[in-house]
């Protein structure tokens, strides 16, 4: 937010910016979307809905599931709101007691452990390896458990800011040992969808305990409408339902309405899906050869997380000088890893296509 506030600055002073620093698609929501949203707003009432979400999204995120994911998810078990980032207070809130430790990858989104931190939990931050995809292991978890008891685990996958899906088998072991030790799952799928390279797999593929949290923000160019999901063990359902009734008494009822139109919006959110993987293609091109050469495995979100050691030791200053002498934005890494995020830069390739090719050829001339 710091980079996209420097970077409006430099705009308002009539200087020209690349944004490559923030995590949100460049696409509109679909047609269909904005045509349901002015037929709500055409007939003018919006008022609180169950704090659980309309009925009728709930059954069609159930549907999502069975299409997408052959699964049969109950509608009971669904639960609508104010953005994925409402549904990790949900579940933290839910799941969890004061003090409880819970576990997430380092470099991770750092409003993880900002939010746990503000509730009384403690993250605990795992550091990955590149040896195993850079994803938190077993092995890692049953180390910091016998140090001291997790309640919990938090994985993205596909991640930010680095984009790397865990492989399908990894994720069911990583479950499983934390399902055999008695720590709660929480799953962060809000950029399934956008995967170029492996499979996305949902964590509802391998138990009905975990806490899955999904969002029409990412894959479905929504971040604005504030509306997300989340599939919940049955034994929290109705905790998350009281909670949510008193802290939002329910998602935007526009929102709702206007997000049962994206699950008909295929053919549009694919074609900037593939938009994306142009984006994504150009930049594993031209990164290299201008000194960005040690990256995360870039599988799927809109992201490269790349080091930036070849020129500087402080990805701030760094982020600082390329903005100011290149016009090119994109986010330090320090916040993603609050050790050895200094040696590393999110670059997003969520823009247009033409965008990005400008940003490498304004690099490129910035560091020869």
């Amino acid at each position: 937010m710091e980079v996209m506030r420097a970077a409006g600055d430099r705009e308002a002073a009539g200087a020209r910016v690349i944004h490559m620093e923030v995590g949100q698609p460049g696409s509109p929501a679909p047609r269909a979307v904005l045509a349901a949203a002015g037929a709500a707003l055409a007939d003018g009432r919006f008022g609180y809905t169950e704090a659980l979400g309309r009925r009728e999204l709930r059954a069609r995120i159930a549907r999502y599931y069975r299409d997408a994911h052959g699964l049969e998810v109950p509608t009971e078990r669904i639960v609508v709101t104010t953005g994925s980032s409402a549904g990790f207070n949900l579940a933290f809130l839910a799941g969890f007691d004061p003090g409880d430790r819970i576990a997430i990858a380092t470099p991770g989104y750092p409003a993880y452990r900002n939010m746990l931190q503000v509730l009384g939990l403690e993250a605990v931050e795992i550091e990955t390896r590149a040896e195993d995809r850079h994803a938190v292991t077993p092995a890692t978890i049953e180390r910091a458990h016998r140090e001291r008891r997790l309640a919990g685990v938090l994985i993205a996958s596909p991640a930010n800011p680095t984009g790397t899906i865990m492989l399908p088998e990894a994720l069911e072991a990583l479950i499983l040992a934390a399902d055999g030790l008695g720590i709660r799952f929480i799953s962060d799928e809000i950029y399934h969808g956008l995967v170029y390279d492996g499979v996305a797999e949902t964590a509802l593929r391998f138990t009905n305990d975990a806490i899955v949290i999904n969002s029409f923000s990412k894959y479905y160019c929504m971040t604005g409408w504030r509306i997300g999901w989340m599939v919940l063990p049955e034994n929290l359902v109705r905790p998350v339902e009281r909670i949510a009734q008193n802290l939002y008494i329910s998602p935007p009822d526009i929102s709702q309405r206007a997000a049962l139109a994206a699950f008909d919006a295929t053919e549009e959110l694919e074609a900037v899906r593939a938009g994306y993987a142009v984006n994504r293609a150009l930049l594993l091109k031209h990164l290299p050869g201008l000194g960005f050469d040690d990256f995360y495995p870039v599988d799927g979100a809109f992201y490269v997380y790349a080091s930036v050691r070849r020129y500087a030791n402080d990805s701030d200053a760094f982020a600082r000088r390329m903005l100011i002498e290149a016009g090119v934005a994109a986010t330090p890494g320090k916040d993603f890893d609050p050790r050895g995020g200094h040696h590393f830069m999110r670059f997003s390739f969520s823009g247009t296509t033409a965008d990005m090719m400008e940003a490498m050829e304004r690099l490129g001339h910035w560091l020869r």
